[in-house]
């Protein structure tokens, strides 16, 4: 049996932004060398967490592009590359397979709310337009749309390319039905930090994490530990994280993970419209309260 492509955590990246406004460049370089360094197993660029809604179609192409030159092969990159327009999805993911990208990472189309089928064709579409590996990623929440087991397996037998699935449906069930109906080399990644375990419990491969931004080598042994089957040891990590994860999502993401990067100085605590700092004071108290008790573990990267 061939080995699964990916496996353990894949940080879903914040994309950090200057004061003035413009991709900060040496702060993601930074950031990316601390990724590395504390053990996460790749890189996840543009997606949700890294504000990609809002980055011009120049500004998605440097991120990715300059992700691929500083991780210089030693993890691998999974560009976030959806779009809700096909040739626009297109169109990005050539561009991140032409700059050396080793997967795309493709989210449901948002707000024109497709059918199965037009799932299915889209998701396709995408997968026949590159030769790198396509990982779907399913979030309801954001995007109105489900992707529903029977389409999502149809794509995996359709597409060759199509080999794995990020799951932030939140719900269990379907987790492990397609982990269940899968090929034995389909990854299944959790797109929930606090329901990692529970899926690698049901037979899944890991999580692409907004939360190993902050704590990239602490979040990294819990998952290692609970692929390797020692579950006890990766549940008392759990615990220790528990607080902090559902503080990062007391507010929308990424303003909770964001802040927290800029309280520990690798980046500027600047978003882009309609996104911005906290609402609510109080929840950041308590992001900031989360944090102080994983730093006494020494389980935040420090710059």
């Amino acid at each position: 049996m061939a080995e699964k492509l990916f496996q353990g955590v894949f940080t879903a990246m914040i994309t950090p932004f200057t004061k003035k406004d413009n991709l900060d460049e040496e702060a993601l370089h930074q950031i990316i060398e601390k990724q590395i360094v504390s053990g996460v197993d790749g890189l996840v660029p543009c997606g949700t967490t890294g504000e990609s809604p809002t980055l011009s179609h120049d500004e998605h192409d440097r991120t990715i592009a300059l992700t691929v030159k500083y991780a210089n092969g030693r993890v691998p990159v999974i560009a976030g590359t959806g779009s809700n327009a096909t040739t626009e999805a297109i169109r990005l993911s050539r561009h991140a397979q032409e700059v050396g990208t080793d997967a795309v990472l493709l989210v449901n189309p948002y707000y024109n709310k497709p059918t199965q089928k037009g799932l299915f064709l889209h998701f396709k579409a995408i997968a026949d337009s590159v030769d790198i590996p396509c990982i779907l990623y399913n979030i309801k929440g954001r995007t109105g749309v489900n992707i529903e087991t029977d389409t999502l397996i149809a794509l995996s037998e359709a597409c060759p390319n199509i080999v794995g699935v990020k799951e932030a449906s939140g719900s269990i069930e379907q987790i492990q039905s397609v982990i269940t109906r899968s090929h034995s080399e389909f990854t299944v990644l959790s797109g929930d930090d606090n329901l990692s375990l529970d899926l690698i419990e049901a037979g899944g491969d890991g999580v692409i994490s907004v939360g190993s931004n902050i704590c990239p080598a602490y979040i990294s042994k819990m998952i290692h530990l609970a692929l390797k089957g020692n579950m006890v040891e990766a549940r008392q990590m759990e615990k220790n994280l528990s607080g902090f994860f559902r503080a990062c999502f007391l507010e929308t993401n990424p303003i909770p993970i964001k802040s927290a990067m800029g309280r520990y100085n690798w980046c500027e605590e600047s978003f882009r419209l309609p996104i911005c700092t906290y609402e609510n004071e109080e929840n950041r108290t308590l992001l900031y309260a989360e944090l102080d008790k994983l730093d006494s573990l020494g389980a935040v990267g420090r710059r």
